[in-house]
């Protein structure tokens, strides 16, 4: 009986038999100042009792926040949640303290008031909680929202724009729900699929080129987009803007966190239904969705309820597409120009500094397991420790290998990045925008990218790098970064003293002014916390094997310190 279930759910969500409710469309919010109020709510998914749930303005997700670029904005983001969060603007480049990290904590009941210049190019973006240990829970509850981004240069491309008529927000997310119609927050049966936080979606659309900007909001899984049928699409924009020529494709590949702009052609199909799906059977073992999310078959019973889920390795609809009439106004776009814009990646040989990350377990829990937590470079994310301190205009080639079983989406704030290389080979055209999301394969899988850390310079707030998967971030799989304006402290810096080198590795040499031959000494990192104290003498050095890679301040006889960077 059970199996007879299972197929007729399977079979509903290939049919598309649940669109039945209309697919909510985000108020837009512009301007140089913007009000966001984070609270609860409940909405009615299912019959009987409401679901609780969180949202921005709203009982669930959050307004489209639409910027121009070189705008000035201040965002004002109340707390009424009676728990604390954060905002984190996804993909936007702005200053670290306006980040929104798992440092810049919100605190019930106040107010915080990040400003910047718009300094993006013209874009889909997003923004979402980054409470440590807490941002699956608020994201998946529904704090989310669309960010656009408008330039001069995207503004006179023949492309569809028009909010909401020919140019739809599409945050797509899947979640899990309990006897009580409540959310579950970790849970390997999200068989339920959402768009912009509505249940069983349909929406009309006019019989011309539309423009469908998505986003994988979803905790863990990916999507492998298509239309039935294998209609064509052509994908005109990456996470971080414009492709530079728009590419057809039949199936786009997007993971947590990452972003589409597609062009879909609904031309002389007025009457007509078509579905946007997930064609999850075509994915290989190794990733969140696939029939075996590890590179084994044995590992589905590491992640109880797995292969009880409809979802993974089926195809699914998600998105019903009512064709009705066209337009007028906007006059329906016909083509899509053969060139959107000019690309100019940094070049693989000049950077500045060459990184290597890990993706690994931190107990291997069993030869396959997959409940293990993940890190980086064998380290799990601690909030009082830097990672990396980078010059400010580093160009910077990192390379990510993935030693677990599992395909992770690699996230990294601050920068846009090119990709060099996928598993040592040339990255396909769709992965050659600007991104900042890239999906990792499992398995002993690499990727390899190039940026600059430019604009802004914070020696105390830090930038993240993460596993986009929320529940594995939240167990640590998360590092974090400054960038420094500059990392040649002069040597002399002290009345009474020269310390060098600096940066320094595992010690710091101490040459004394005094006539005494010896000094008090002690290193607090940026928060003030003492981690080192004792006497040194003239000509001495002080070990930091003990200390971690970040920026410390070293104060003699309690004189002015001097600030000096371990690497």
């Amino acid at each position: 009986m059970n199996k007879i279930l299972l197929l007729l759910g399977i079979s509903a969500l290939q049919s598309g038999l649940f669109a039945q409710n209309p697919m909510a469309i985000p108020p837009v919010l512009t301007g140089t100042t913007i009000d966001l109020t984070l609270e609860n709510g409940t909405v009615q998914f299912f019959p009987g009792t409401a679901t609780n749930t969180l949202g921005a303005n709203g009982p669930i997700l959050g307004p489209t926040i639409m910027l121009d670029k070189d705008q000035d904005v201040t965002i004002n983001v109340s707390n009424i949640l009676n728990d604390e969060t954060t905002i984190h603007w996804h993909g936007i480049h702005l200053p670290a303290a306006m980040d929104g990290g798992p440092h810049n904590v919100i605190p019930d009941g106040t107010v915080w008031s990040p400003s910047w210049t718009v300094l993006d190019k013209a874009g889909t973006y997003w923004y979402h909680p980054h409470l440590h240990m807490r941002t699956n829970e608020q994201v998946l509850k529904g704090i989310a929202g669309m960010i656009i981004v408008k330039d001069p240069e995207e503004s006179v491309l023949s492309l569809p724009r028009t909010y909401g008529v020919d140019d739809f927000p599409v945050i797509v997310q899947t979640k899990a729900f309990d006897a009580n119609n409540q959310i579950i927050v970790e849970s390997a049966d999200d068989r339920h699929v959402l768009v912009n936080g509505t249940i069983d979606p349909f929406v009309d659309a006019p019989a011309q080129m539309i423009r469908l900007r998505l986003l994988n909001g979803s905790s863990e899984r990916v999507y492998n987009f298509g239309f039935t049928n294998d209609k064509t699409f052509q994908q005109i924009s990456s996470d971080g803007g414009l492709l530079e020529a728009p590419l057809t494709h039949t199936r786009l590949i997007i993971s947590p966190g990452e972003r589409a702009e597609v062009v879909l052609d609904l031309t002389g199909m007025e009457g007509q239904t078509i579905f946007l799906r997930s064609f999850a059977s075509e994915f290989e073992n190794g990733i969140y969705g696939a029939t075996n999310p590890g590179m084994s078959a044995t590992l589905t019973s590491t992640i109880p309820g797995y292969s009880l889920n409809p979802l993974n390795g089926a195809d699914f609809d998600i998105l019903q597409i009512n064709v009705v009439a066209s337009t007028t106004d906007p006059v329906p776009v016909t083509t899509v120009p053969a060139v959107l814009t000019t690309l100019t990646p940094w070049v693989e040989g000049t950077e500045d500094e060459f990184r290597t990350l890990i993706l690994e377990r931190m107990t291997m829990g069993g030869q396959m397991s997959l409940l293990d937590d993940f890190v980086i470079n064998g380290q799990m994310f601690d909030m009082d420790v830097i990672n990396y301190t980078i010059p400010l205009d580093n160009v910077e080639v990192w390379e990510i290998t993935n030693m677990t079983p599992i395909a992770h989406p690699f996230h990294i704030h601050d920068v846009q990045f090119y990709v060099l290389a996928v598993n040592n080979q040339p990255p396909p055209a769709y992965l050659q925008g600007r991104k900042d999301v890239i999906l990792v394969p499992g398995g002993q899988g690499s990727v390899k990218f190039i940026t600059k850390f430019e604009t802004y310079a914070d020696d105390m707030m830090p930038y993240m790098y993460h596993c986009h998967m929320l529940t594995h971030e939240d167990m640590g799989m998360m590092g974090q970064f400054v960038v420094v304006e500059n990392m040649n402290v002069a040597e002399n810096e002290h009345e009474f003293a020269s310390v060098y080198p600096n940066p320094a590795h595992n010690e710091l040499s101490v040459n004394l002014n005094n006539e005494k031959g010896y000094a008090k000494y002690s290193i607090t990192d940026g928060k003030g916390t003492v981690l080192l104290r004792g006497t040194v003498f003239d000509d001495q050095t002080i070990g930091l094997d003990e200390m971690s890679a970040g920026l410390y301040f070293l104060s003699l006889n309690g004189n002015s310190p001097v600030r000096f960077i371990k690497q």
